[in-house]
């Protein structure tokens, strides 16, 4: 399973959602998207979800900083105590084991980031 994590500015459009998305390479291949507990149901992502008819799998604050990511922005660390929200909202809804399908990419706009994560051999949930 490949999921798909987020993170976003406060003024980020769906287009800046699925723009990044877009950006990663692999969008059609996903089967859930991904965000801090904070931003899941904000209306540019609850609107990114409806278009692509994937899960939404929302993951907190404590969780997000137990990863560990492979970009590490100071914005990102000083705001919420990771290096990507992206990198550690996707690896964190792939389960144990789950490894990055590359660093995260950042919209056109600048407004969103979006990572993949894979789950570990053999979990095909």
């Amino acid at each position: 399973m490949i999921v798909a994590g987020f993170g976003f500015r406060a003024a980020a459009t769906v287009s800046s959602l699925e723009d990044a998305l877009d950006q990663t390479g692999h969008a059609l291949e996903v089967h859930a998207l991904s965000t801090a507990s904070d931003k899941a149901e904000t209306p540019a992502f609850a609107a990114l979800a409806a278009l692509t008819g994937l899960p939404v799998l929302a993951i907190d604050g404590d969780t997000l900083r137990a990863q560990v990511t492979k970009t590490q922005s100071p914005d990102s660390l000083a705001a919420r105590g990771t290096g990507s929200v992206a990198e550690a909202a996707a690896l964190a809804a792939a389960g144990p084991g789950a490894r990055l399908i590359g660093a995260r990419v950042v919209s056109a706009d600048k407004m969103a980031t979006c990572a993949l994560a894979l789950t570990a051999k053999g979990d095909d949930t």
